[in-house]
């Protein structure tokens, strides 16, 4: 994959401050096309897709949003808080539209395996197939989110 003005535009969107104090990159100093195509591979090898990993996140943000900010129960055996979080944040891909600020944490009983996503992720990993940049303190790894959120 190529590193096109349009990627290294949005790279620079990443930048901590342009769009969040911590940015998206953590310190990952690939170029973003890299991080992409280590993604993609990564997604490949547990043979899946962006927009499938993305349509889980959602179902289970969903079921989350009736515990009003309290984890609540959903099947088969997972537990989902929705937190909102005053304000909005902008796709750094320069995507129109701004996604409100929640955190979605998904326990899931059966391992005791948890992890927190955002409505901003899911975007990203539905529509970019970006997981955020190594040492970035909310990357989510593909195969963490496949075994957590139980995704085949």
């Amino acid at each position: 994959m190529k590193q096109t003005v349009q990627m290294r535009k949005a790279q620079e969107r990443m930048a901590p401050g342009a769009i969040t104090r911590d940015g998206f990159l953590g310190d990952d100093r690939r170029p973003l096309a890299d991080i992409l195509l280590a993604d993609e591979a990564a997604v490949k090898a547990l043979d899946l897709e962006h927009e499938g990993i993305a349509a889980r996140m959602v179902k289970l943000r969903d079921a989350g949003m009736a515990g009003l900010g309290e984890f609540i129960d959903a099947a088969p055996h997972f537990e989902v808080r929705v937190d909102s979080v005053r304000g909005r944040l902008a796709c750094p891909f320069g995507d129109p539209g701004i996604f409100p600020k929640t955190n979605i944490t998904v326990r899931n009983t059966r391992t005791g395996r948890e992890l927190t996503y955002t409505d901003l992720h899911i975007h990203l990993v539905g529509v970019h197939g970006f997981y955020e940049g190594r040492g970035c303190p909310f990357r989510l790894e593909p195969r963490d989110l496949a075994e957590v959120l139980e995704i085949s």
